[in-house]
């Protein structure tokens, strides 16, 4: 059971670190390729743009396979398409192998939420969807300094060594985990489009799902459009480099990483909507005082405690949404995932028209 647990911490942990690795290697790969600064943030957005979109079918169709096929299709994928971004000679190759990327994972990610309540005894299960979600928030902690480490050697060497350990990743996968094949198979045609968008239907319908999604996407926006041009930000005004701009994203993904340890304590004592009201507002308010401070440990700190405030709210949504309808969790998953990524895009693009 605990080879499963630490399986899936690795898996999310890969895709973290894949997804935010962008962000610190911005003015390397804008010198690079001789991108603007404007055009830049594509880099980032092609990976979450194809996570966003493939993510609303992925779900859906997934249901009706082998979860343990599908998870090891999208790490092989994963690692290829990754491995490729290594090798990308202009700013048009490296937002296609993104892209892939983020198709890859759209496939990938769904099947580790989805696995583990299949595999794991119920009393374990709450454990390990903390274990998973935490292997997202390393990520940012130690995952993206890593890579930024390994980019002082070149800015190709952070893709190649995630798309090495996926490769691994994928066949740990296949080997060790049991066939995870659906209840039924297919049921109601699940692998066709009109089926499909009929387990949206009962989301669309409801005012508080429509509500749920819409916190999650703005909570995304924020988070995304500050991420995005962070190092760039860096770059700018404290005149850091690529190894100390990932040392300035460790304290990010800490801050990330005790939030989501604090959440379930948060919770405790206000209920989930005052927590989400409450830390909606302190967000906003950092947002707007955190790019004022002008000395690089208080602005660090100050980010810390931003992330630390979105690291407290993002299980805390994601406890409200897949609350809405046991029928269709994997879809509720495969949509949240899609709006997460989708704002993630939307902010990557804007980050770079308002930063100019």
């Amino acid at each position: 059971m605990r080879s499963y647990i630490a399986l899936f911490f690795l898996i999310m942990f890969m895709i973290g670190t894949d997804t935010f690795l962008i962000s610190p290697l911005l003015p390397t790969l804008e010198h690079e390729f001789g991108v603007s600064t404007a055009n830049a943030g594509w880099m980032l957005g092609a990976y979450t743009l194809g996570s966003a979109v493939f993510a609303l079918i992925a779900g859906p169709l997934s249901d009706g396979w082998n979860r343990r096929t599908v998870l090891f299709a999208g790490l092989l994928a994963f690692s290829v398409s990754t491995a490729l971004c290594g090798f990308a000679d202009n700013f048009w190759t490296m937002c296609l192998f993104r892209f892939l990327a983020g198709v890859s994972a759209a496939f990938t990610a769904p099947q580790v939420w989805a696995s583990i309540p299949a595999v794991l005894p119920p009393a374990r299960i709450s454990k390990a969807m903390g274990v998973a979600f935490a292997g997202l928030a390393a990520a940012q902690a130690l995952g993206v300094p890593i890579g930024s480490w390994l980019a002082s050697v070149h800015w190709s060497v952070p893709f190649w060594t995630i798309g090495a350990i996926s490769l691994l990743l994928a066949f740990l996968s296949y080997v060790s985990l049991p066939d995870i094949k659906p209840a039924t198979a297919r049921v109601d045609g699940a692998g066709r489009l009109g089926s499909i968008l009929r387990r949206y239907v009962p989301l669309a319908a409801s005012g508080k799902a429509r509500s749920g999604f819409l916190s999650y996407f703005l909570l995304h926006l924020g988070s995304g459009t500050a991420f995005a041009f962070v190092g760039m930000w860096m770059t700018d005004d404290f005149k850091l480099p690529v190894e100390q701009l990932g040392t300035v994203m460790m304290f990010l993904g800490f801050g990330t990483l005790l939030g989501s340890f604090l959440s379930a304590s948060v919770v405790r004592k206000l209920s989930r909507s005052q927590a989400v009201t409450l830390g909606m507002l302190l967000a906003a308010a950092m947002y707007a005082g955190v790019p004022r401070i002008a000395n690089l440990s208080l602005a660090t700190a100050g980010f810390l405690m931003l992330f630390m405030v979105l690291g407290i709210l993002f299980p805390v949504l994601m406890e409200i949404l897949t609350s809405l309808n046991a029928s269709i969790r994997g879809t509720i998953s495969s949509l949240a995932n899609a709006t997460m990524n989708g704002a993630n895009t939307l902010g990557a693009w804007l980050a770079g028209l308002l930063y100019v």
